[in-house]
C-alpha cells in the first residue's frame, strides 16, 4: 500500500471517463485530486502540496507542454508524468527538454498508472528496503568470515565491499545503517591489525604475498613500457580506495579502466612508501644502497626525504637493465601553479617512453584539515572527504591533462603511496626527546605503548626498516589510534581527534588501488 499522504493531481479534460482509474489509485492508498484544465491545475499547485502530477498533453486552453513549463517554474521538484496520444519524436523531445519525469501513451490502464507512480514516489523507499536487506546479508557474511582464517586476497575483498557499502549507505541515510557499518569497519580493522602483525614479516622474504610498494613499477608499469606503450605513472599522494571509487566515473568516457590492488609497506607514510615505489627497494635496503639517506631531512617534510624520487626511479630502471632514451620525465605537483604548468606541458610528458607525475593535493588537504577549524567544518567526515576529493579532481588541471593523454593514446597507471584513516582514539606513548613526532608511527629509543594499540618493532631490520642507532625501535598505530604523549595529554588528545592521519595499520591506509587506464 502507498503511504496515505501521497497526493496525486490528475489533469485531463476527459477525467470523468477515467473514474475507474481514480478509484483504483485511491484503493491503493493515494489521495487523488482531479481537474479538467491546466489553469485550475496551476492554481492548485500554487496553494497546495502534491507529490506527483498526471498531465494530459492535449488540453483545451493551455496545452500540456505549456502547463508543464509553468508547473516546473512554480515547483521545480514536482514530478510530472505526461499522458499523451501523440508519439511523435519531436513532441517527446520537447517534453523531455521541459523535464518531464516519465510519460505514458493512451490508452492507459490502472496498473500502468500505479506502476509509474510507485516508480517515482516509492522507488527510494523500495530501494532503501532492498539495500537494507542486501547490506545485512553482507554484514553477516563479513562477520562470519572474520571468525575463520583469512589470507591477503580475502582482506582486499573485504575492504572493497566495506568501501562500496560506505558509498551506498551514504546515499541512503534514512535507513540508519551507517553506524552499523562503522562498527563493522572497526571490527575488521582490529582483526586486520592482528593479521598484519602475524604475516607482514613473512611477506618480506617470500614471493607468496600481495604486491607491495616496491612491486608497483615492475609489476604494473614496466610491462607497458616494455611493449613500447607511452606510459605515464600518476601517483596521487594519500588517496583512499573509497576516494578513487568516486573519481573513477569521471574517466570512463575517455579510458578503459582496469583495477588491481596492492598493500602499502609499513609505516604507511610518504617517506617510506613512496620512496619504495620509485626505488623498488624497502626502506632498509635504501639505507644500505644510499648510506645516510634517512639522515638527510625531516620526515615530517614531504619535500626533504622525497626529493630524490626521479634519481631513485632512474637507478631502479638501470638495475632492471631498462635503459630508456630519453630518461623518464618526472614532475611533483605541490600547488596550483605547478599543476597548471604540468597541464600546459602534458604533451611533453605523454610523448616520452615513460613519465611519472606525483600529485600532492589530497595529502596537503588532509594535513591542513588537522589544524583548520574551517576545513574541518567543510570536511566533517569520510563522505565529505570523498565529495571534496571528487570536486577537486573534476576541476583540477590534472583532469584536463588526463583527457589530453587519452587523446594522445597513452597508457596511464594511477595509484597512491598510502591512504588515511579518520583517527578517533588516543594511545598514550612514552619516548625520549629524540623520538619522531608523527601521530601514527614513531621511531626512537625506549618507546612504550599499549600493545593493543600499536605494533611494537623491536628489530627494524626484520621489517626492512632503517636501523637508527642502538636500541632504536618503531611503533606503528593500529586501527584508528593516534599517539599522544602524557605531557598536555588531554589538550593534544582533543586537538588531533577526528583528524585524517596515515602511517599506521588499517585497511584504509594499506589496501590501495592500482588503476590501468587505456585510451579508448
Amino acid at each position: 500500500m502507498a503511504e496515505e499522504n501521497k497526493k496525486i493531481l490528475w489533469v485531463d479534460d476527459e477525467i470523468d471517463l477515467l473514474r475507474a482509474h481514480v478509484l483504483f489509485l485511491e484503493g491503493k492508498g493515494y489521495t487523488v485530486t482531479t481537474v479538467t484544465n491546466a489553469e485550475d491545475a496551476i492554481e492548485l499547485v500554487k496553494t497546495k502540496k502534491f507529490d506527483i502530477v498526471l498531465l494530459d498533453e492535449m488540453l483545451h486552453g493551455i496545452d500540456g507542454l505549456s502547463a508543464l513549463v509553468e508547473l516546473k517554474e512554480i515547483n521545480p521538484g514536482l514530478p510530472v508524468i505526461m499522458v499523451t496520444k501523440n508519439e511523435e519524436e519531436s513532441l517527446m523531445e520537447n517534453a523531455i527538454g521541459a523535464k518531464i519525469d516519465d510519460y505514458l501513451t493512451k490508452p492507459v490502464n490502472p496498473s500502468q498508472i500505479l506502476l509509474v507512480c510507485k516508480k517515482i514516489l516509492d522507488s527510494k523507499k523500495i530501494a532503501s528496503q532492498k539495500l537494507s536487506r542486501d547490506y545485512m546479508a553482507e554484514f553477516n557474511k563479513i562477520s562470519l568470515s572474520l571468525m575463520g582464517p583469512l589470507d591477503w586476497p580475502d582482506w582486499i575483498d573485504i575492504h572493497i565491499k566495506l568501501s562500496e557499502w560506505d558509498l551506498e549507505l551514504t546515499q541512503h541515510p534514512d535507513i540508519g545503517l551507517k553506524h552499523t557499518l562503522d562498527d563493522q569497519k572497526k571490527a575488521c580493522n582490529a582483526e586486520f591489525g592482528r593479521f598484519m602483525e602475524n604475516h607482514y614479516t613473512d611477506w618480506l622474504r617470500t614471493d607468496d604475498r600481495p604486491p607491495l610498494s616496491p612491486d608497483i613499477i615492475p609489476r604494473f608499469v614496466l610491462p607497458h613500457v616494455e611493449q613500447n606503450k607511452k606510459t605515464v605513472l600518476l601517483i596521487i599522494d594519500n588517496l583512499r580506495l573509497d576516494q578513487w571509487f568516486i573519481i573513477e566515473p569521471l574517466l570512463r568516457d575517455y579510458f578503459s579502466i582496469k583495477r588491481d590492488y596492492y598493500y602499502s609497506i609499513i609505516p604507511t607514510a610518504t617517506p617510506y612508501s613512496r620512496n619504495a615505489i620509485f626505488s623498488g627497494l624497502y626502506p632498509g635496503e635504501l639505507d644500505k644502497r644510499y648510506p645516510g639517506f634517512w639522515n638527510t631531512g625531516d620526515e615530517e617534510d614531504d619535500i626533504s626525504l622525497n626529493r630524490n624520487e626521479q634519481q631513485l626511479l632512474v637507478d631502479h630502471l638501470k638495475r632492471r637493465r631498462l635503459d630508456l632514451k630519453p630518461e623518464p620525465k618526472y614532475a611533483k605537483i605541490m600547488d596550483i601553479q605547478e599543476a597548471q604548468n604540468v597541464a600546459r606541458r602534458i604533451n611533453e610528458y605523454s610523448s616520452m617512453p615513460f613519465s611519472a607525475i606525483v600529485l600532492n593535493f589530497v595529502d596537503i588537504l588532509a594535513h591542513t584539515r588537522s589544524s583548520s577549524t574551517l576545513i574541518k567544518e567543510m570536511i566533517p567526515n569520510e563522505a565529505a572527504w570523498r565529495t571534496m576529493t571528487r570536486s577537486w579532481f573534476e576541476h583540477a588541471p590534472i583532469f584536463g591533462a588526463l583527457q589530453q593523454m587519452a587523446q594522445n593514446g597513452n597508457t596511464v597507471i594511477i595509484t597512491t603511496d598510502h591512504g588515511s584513516i579518520r583517527s578517533q582514539r588516543g594511545a598514550k606513548v612514552i619516548g625520549d626527546r629524540q623520538t619522531s613526532t608523527s601521530l601514527r608511527y614513531k621511531y626512537g629509543r625506549n618507546l612504550k605503548v599499549n600493545p593493543k594499540h600499536a605494533l611494537f618493532i623491536k628489530d627494524p631490520a626484520e621489517y626492512k626498516l632503517p636501523v637508527r642507532g642502538v636500541n632504536s625501535n618503531y611503533i606503528i598505530a593500529k586501527e584508528d589510534y593516534y599517539f599522544v604523549y602524557p605531557t598536555n595529554y588531554h589538550y593534544y588528545l582533543n586537538y588531533y581527534a577526528d583528524s585524517f592521519q596515515h602511517g599506521g595499520i588499517s585497511l584504509e591506509e594499506i589496501i590501495l588501488p592500482v588503476i590501468t587506464l587505456e585510451a579508448k
